[in-house]
């Protein structure tokens, strides 16, 4: 069995760290990706993809990392269950990364313009 998934995307918003109540950091983030191909009106759509980053690499992506910066995730899909109340659940599916790759800064980009 395998269950491995690789995304290239830009960030959506500031990721922000936080605390479960055992002391494990984590936060969560959403890439905007492309799609490779145009719709029937010629354009792009995009997916926008959660994903869960836990303890280093949730640090290290909340210091170095701002809404619109491209980052590169190599991690696993889950999915879990969640109660919004008593009478209605949902399925949550994201994507749990092993890994993140710094590929730009827009902010950067932008300096150097």
């Amino acid at each position: 069995m395998l269950n491995q998934t690789v995304l290239v995307g830009r960030l959506v918003r500031d990721p922000e760290l936080r605390e479960t109540d055992s002391g494990r950091k984590v936060t969560n983030i959403t890439l905007a990706v492309p799609r490779s191909y145009k719709n029937l009106n010629g354009e792009y759509d995009t997916d926008f993809i959660s994903c869960v980053l836990w303890k280093g690499v949730a640090e290290s992506t909340v210091e170095y990392c701002k809404q619109g910066d491209l980052v590169g995730v190599k991690g696993r899909i889950q999915t879990r269950n969640i109660e919004l109340d008593e009478e209605e659940r949902r399925q949550v599916v994201e994507v749990v990364a092993e890994k993140i790759t710094f590929l730009s800064s827009k902010r950067k980009e932008e300096e150097l313009s």
